[in-house]
């Protein structure tokens, strides 16, 4: 998520054990283990090394290498790429979708405006062949566009009215409304090698803060979900704050609803859940709610971002508007059709959507990271196995949504739990799971025995009582879809204390108020040696054959080269810290290249270079010597710096086409970037002469000679 947005509050009291502490009693004993069992422990510990995963049929594969010079750090309005690499800017912010509008420098925004160009802030991203033939030249670019700049988006006026406090102009909410949400543009590269979107596209469409979707899965058509604008629980409006992304198998875009609690306010009473999740009492996020009352507001377009109940039913006022929020938004990009609210895979912050190993005849799995301080790794199971014949086929007209109601709606969700010994268990949350305490889940949460619904309304209680890990910020994940191994980002916990006394963990049952230290407080260790850690690391498991089982590790930590506990050996040209956004690039032979962006904010890195893309092939590393984390000091120069983002900026979103030879990231709040305000494509790599109006960009990155990207 960006910085700009995060909230750093804590709403998780359970007392759950933290993944610090599993963190170094694993560290710990992984020390003994090698040390006394030698070469067969650090097999079953090093479970992605290098002999293991190139083994294919009994041969030795040739490791995938790197053959780009890594590019030193930079503090530049620009961005910067490898010798021989070119990069352009496409689709910034304002990108007209018709060919009825225009875009210029000091473009006033209007409603009808935003809502007819590309959003604001882009994040997560996928693409989506419209052809067999040319799915690495033309194809639908699915965009999150995750939160707006209001300096940015009002520049001509000097700024937002009344932001804070006093009533917000009507239109100034709708304008900010139609800013978030999804862009979907048909995207193609032109006969100079350039990519181009394509105005007055059918694709071209947008997905807003405001646009009616439907609610699918156990929670739709529950009293949960009933408001004024939907008394039977079946739609909402609008999806916001879309931060990671997913892509399924059947070739719909997965849009995933992350720092939304803020949107809306209550002033009142309010339901367990509000608390839990973060629903603030006081204001909301940017005041569209007090634009409600306008002679010009129609069916309560503001009114239901104050969700304070007001009558003597649900369907008489929006006390559940917040409960339609808070799920992974399936989009069909290739129709009109409605959007869906997939709520059987959790309702919390959701990082992204990330399709595990696909296996014909197997459920399939997605995993999501809830992206805030102690919070949890969640995994769905479907109850559908796995048919190829639902998989995508591009160019044709069929019900995609219709396939993903079969393998979305009906599954199981589980939370991670991790132990120090470098196993792991999935738990399901389900309403006859046994908690700690010995009663059902559904009694520990007050609800029906076969109450489905409830258990998703509230996740992250469940989860609570279950006994999950809570973790460092959880954010993007990524899958190696040849040996399903997962990679997960732990972007950083500001929360640490010096080292002391150990916390007490008081949740040994099932109340949800509790009492003691907690985790909130957890001291530094081996693993985690620094107060308020900044940096942040990166970890991967993979499924174990036993039910509901995994085996974990550390893959890489973040440092500044010349921090004392640099536990991966990074140096000044690969230095990173507060990873985010993570994406395995599969090539031959089943190996492939792990990106990974950054959104930093730790002082001890960002003195000497902006956010970045770095790239690493895990299959070339060698298997783990001693007790550091895969990247260690014995190879910590296979991860390389590829790509620093202009000044200001977090990169983000990230995909490739096809054929490798394009590489598509998100630059997302640059200060003062794209050089260019006139134009809509351009060097991305020039840096502005004077102040220009920042624009959020998708940046294109292209070897010189045409070739894949990395290699």
């Amino acid at each position: 998520m960006s910085k700009e947005i995060e909230d750093h509050r804590l709403f998780n009291h359970s007392g759950n054990e933290p993944f610090a502490e599993v963190l170094a009693r694993h560290v710990s004993r992984r020390d003994v283990m090698r040390g006394g069992l030698g070469v067969a422990a650090a097999s079953m510990l090093s479970f992605g090394g290098a002999a293991q995963a190139l083994a294919s049929s009994g041969a030795q594969k040739t490791p995938l290498t790197l053959a780009f010079e890594a590019v030193n750090g930079s503090l530049t309005d620009a961005v910067v790429v490898p010798e021989g690499y070119v990069a352009q800017v496409l689709v910034p912010w304002g990108t007209p979708l018709n060919q009825n509008i225009s875009w210029q420098p000091d473009q006033p925004m209007t409603p009808e405006h935003q809502l007819e160009s590309v959003g604001m802030h882009h994040d997560g991203m996928a693409g989506f062949a419209l052809d067999v033939d040319n799915a690495s030249q033309r194809f639908v670019l699915a965009l999150n566009n995750e939160y707006i700049d209001q300096a940015a988006l009002w520049a001509p006026q000097g700024g937002p009215t009344n932001v804070e406090e006093g009533q917000r102009p009507a239109d100034e909410s709708r304008t900010e409304i139609n800013a978030h949400g999804v862009t979907l543009v048909e995207v193609e590269k032109d006969a100079n090698g350039q990519w181009v979107h394509v105005p007055g596209s059918r694709y071209n469409r947008r997905l807003t803060s405001a646009t009616v979707m439907a609610l699918s899965g156990p929670v739709a058509g529950s009293d949960y979900v009933k408001t004024r604008f939907s008394p039977e629980g079946a739609q909402t409006r609008g999806t916001n704050n879309n931060c990671g992304n997913g892509v399924t198998p059947w070739g719909t875009y997965i849009a995933c609803e992350e720092n939304w609690p803020n949107i809306f306010v209550n002033h009142g009473e309010r339901f367990q859940d509000d608390a839990r999740i973060g629903i603030p009492t006081d204001k909301s996020r940017y005041g569209w709610d007090t634009s409600a009352g306008d002679a010009s507001e129609e069916n309560d377009e503001f009114a239901r971002f104050d969700i304070t109940p007001r009558g003597d039913r649900a369907v008489d006022d929006y006390r559940n508007e917040a409960r339609t929020f808070g799920y992974q938004v399936e989009v069909d990009p290739y129709s009109d059709a409605l959007a869906v609210k997939r709520t059987a895979l959790g309702r919390f912050r959701h990082e992204g959507c990330w399709l595990g190993k696909l296996e014909a005849g197997q459920p399939v799995v997605f995993y999501s990271g809830h992206d805030a301080r102690n919070e949890y790794v969640y995994k769905y199971v479907s109850d559908a196995a796995w048919d190829p014949a639902d998989a995508n086929r591009p160019g044709e007209k069929y019900d995609r949504l219709a396939i993903g109601n079969k393998y979305m709606d009906n599954g199981t969700l589980y939370v991670a739990r991790f132990h120090a010994d470098g196993s792991g268990e999935w738990l399901p949350l389900t309403p006859s799971a046994q908690t700690r305490g010995g009663r059902t889940l559904a009694a520990a949460l007050g609800l029906a025995d076969d109450d489905r619904a409830g258990i998703i309304i509230n996740t992250c209680d469940a989860a609570d009582l279950m006994g999950a890990t809570p973790m460092d910020r959880p954010e993007w994940a990524s899958v190696d879809p040849a040996s399903g191994e997962v990679y997960l980002t732990l972007t950083n916990n500001s929360q640490r204390i010096e080292e002391g006394a150990s916390p007490t963990y008081t949740n040994g049952g099932d109340s949800l108020e509790q009492t003691g230290v907690g985790y909130d407080l957890a001291p530094t260790n081996a693993a985690n040696p620094r107060a308020n850690n900044e940096q942040g690391h990166i970890i991967r498991w993979r499924e174990s054959r036993l039910p509901n089982a995994f085996t974990w590790e550390v893959f890489v930590f973040g440092a500044a080269a010349d921090d004392a506990d640099n536990h991966s050996g990074l140096s000044e040209m690969n230095q990173f810290a507060s990873p985010d956004g993570l994406w395995f690039d599969e090539r031959d032979d089943g190996q492939g290249i792990l990106w990974i962006q950054t959104d930093n904010g730790y002082e001890g890195v960002t003195e000497h270079t902006n956010d970045q893309l770095l790239a690493v092939v895990p299959n070339g590393l060698d298997d783990i010597q001693g007790t550091g984390p895969v990247v260690n000091s014995s190879n910590q120069q296979q991860l390389k710096r590829f790509a620093v983002g202009p000044n200001g900026c977090e990169v983000t979103g990230i995909f490739a086409t096809p054929d490798k030879t394009a590489l598509f990231i998100n630059i997302q709040h640059p200060g003062n970037w794209p050089a260019d305000g006139d134009a809509l494509v351009q060097d991305a790599t020039v840096a502005a002469s004077g102040q220009v109006r920042p624009r959020a960009s998708t940046v294109v990155i292209q070897k010189s000679d045409g070739g894949p990207i990395g290699v």
